[in-house]
């Protein structure tokens, strides 16, 4: 059994995962242009910023091909994008870990300063956040297909009691039939 079998193909949090892809990656590939536009050196730490972020040429470049990782994903849609969302969120996590403590030393050679910091913690979250949704919780809902693939079992009982349930015409009910809202039949 592999990973992706675990999770249903077609479902409405696909959207989700799409749009959230699609909309961080057309920020990152911004932010990344800009930085071509300005022409900067490649790992020049002599403090260039843009959008109030300090940044060189390998930071424009990492941004961009993060960008087109997560437009791709978006493009593609589905558990792929949930699954891109995902790991991306997580390195820009792990690359605010790792640049608070490499602020003003030799290994800050993406040029990051406390704003890239924040900015990273922060994004990462979000895209992070695009692709748990609806997916990683202890208290999914039974129609939620996350749920419903883990636990087959249930499902297939839930499907199979609303199957049973009394046919509603208006407010009267079909007479004869059981459950929780039929009435209670004369004896």
């Amino acid at each position: 059994m592999r990973l992706s079998d675990e999770f249903p193909v077609d479902h409405r949090l696909a959207q989700v995962y799409r749009y959230g892809a699609g909309l961080c990656g057309v920020i990152l590939l911004v932010f990344g242009c800009l930085g071509f536009a300005d022409a900067l050196s490649p790992f020049g730490t002599d403090g260039d910023t843009i959008a109030g972020m300090s940044t060189n040429g390998a930071l424009s470049v990492l941004s961009v091909v993060v960008a087109v990782i997560l437009i791709a994903g978006a493009v593609i849609g589905g558990n792929v994008a949930s699954t891109v969302n995902m790991v991306v969120g997580g390195l820009f996590v792990i690359s605010g870990f790792y640049h608070v403590f490499v602020l003003d030393r030799p290994g800050n050679f993406l040029d990051f300063g406390m704003t890239n910091v924040v900015f990273s913690f922060l994004m990462g979250l979000l895209i992070a956040c695009f692709g748990m949704y609806g997916r990683v919780t202890s208290r999914l809902p039974h129609d939620n297909p996350y749920w419903r693939r883990r636990h087959p079992r249930e499902a297939a009982a839930a499907a199979a009691r609303a199957s049973r349930r009394p046919a509603v015409d208006g407010n009267a009910l079909v007479s004869g039939a059981s459950g929780p809202l039929s009435r209670p039949q004369p004896k």
